[in-house]
């Protein structure tokens, strides 16, 4: 496969956000997790805005389950299969958790699946303690969104109540190896090929997918892909046909497809939608 160009890397936080020119992003302050959550816990996220006209942000979300409580609401969100939207507008904040891909069936106590594209109230989570989690993050969040002592207050506040569950099962750490070993190998197209390097069936590949995910293994792939195009559009690769290639796609067309399918754009209008100048293209 041809080596992706671009004049600088885009961070890896970024390859979900559907940023550019006419969709910027608010400040967000992101954070990790204690070494000891890193098999729940990918990152904590925090936004904090303040807009004179409402903004939708768009993005492509991650095959995991996440947790966030904001000003407004406090929700447990499922797998998004399609695009994920929201309007911000005023002055408002987040507090976010994006789960391992183990973590979601853990908290929510059942498989995932029936969340896929939807969400519950963070109070249906009495592992969680959903209720008094939201109260405190409030109460944290409210005097000041943008303070990173409140920040690292809210983090601790998350952490105490997702250490009840650990260990994360067999299962879940597979899971989270299917998809770790997913992002690390973008040559790889095929089912059957995470299937045989994992040593696993692919009946079971997939039960163990649409259990702890929600969706397919042919959704992981195809998730991972367009992954990667958003990292090689921001990147400033201009070839579309290269990045085609790359992803493995078998021509212009099937990318352009699968782009716009998703995300409502072509990659062209997408990529002259960024912060670069003379940077366009038509596909």
């Amino acid at each position: 496969m041809s080596e992706r160009r671009g004049p600088e890397p885009v961070s890896p936080i970024d390859r979900a956000h559907l940023t550019g020119r006419t969709r910027p992003s608010p400040p967000i302050h992101r954070y990790t997790p204690s070494p000891d959550l890193a098999d729940l816990v990918d990152r904590y996220w925090i936004p904090v805005w303040s807009l004179a006209e409402p903004t939708t942000q768009s993005t492509l979300q991650h095959p995991v389950c996440l947790v966030v409580v904001s000003d407004t609401y406090a929700r447990f969100y499922g797998v998004t299969r399609g695009l994920s939207t929201v309007t911000l507008s005023g002055d408002g904040y987040a507090a976010g958790v994006m789960l391992r891909p183990a973590a979601g069936r853990l908290l929510l106590g059942r498989p995932v699946g029936g969340l896929t594209d939807g969400h519950c109230d963070l109070g249906e989570l009495e592992g969680l303690d959903g209720a008094a989690l939201t109260a405190e993050v409030r109460a944290l969040m409210d005097p000041a969104p943008g303070d990173p002592v409140a920040h690292r207050a809210v983090i601790e506040a998350y952490e105490r109540r997702l250490r009840r569950f650990l260990p994360v099962d067999e299962q879940g750490m597979l899971i989270n190896t299917v998809v770790d070993w997913l992002r690390e190998h973008p040559e790889v197209t095929r089912v059957a090929e995470v299937a045989a390097a994992l040593d696993l069936g692919e009946r079971a590949l997939h039960r163990l997918v649409e259990q702890r995910v929600g969706l397919s293994p042919k959704w992981l792939l195809q998730r991972r892909r367009l992954h990667d195009a958003v990292v090689a559009l921001k990147a400033g690769e201009t070839s579309l046909a290269a990045i085609a290639a790359d992803l493995g796609y078998s021509d212009q067309a099937h990318f352009t497809h699968d782009f716009r399918t998703v995300t409502g754009m072509t990659p062209g209008s997408y990529l002259a939608d960024q912060e670069r100048p003379g940077v366009g293209g038509t596909g």
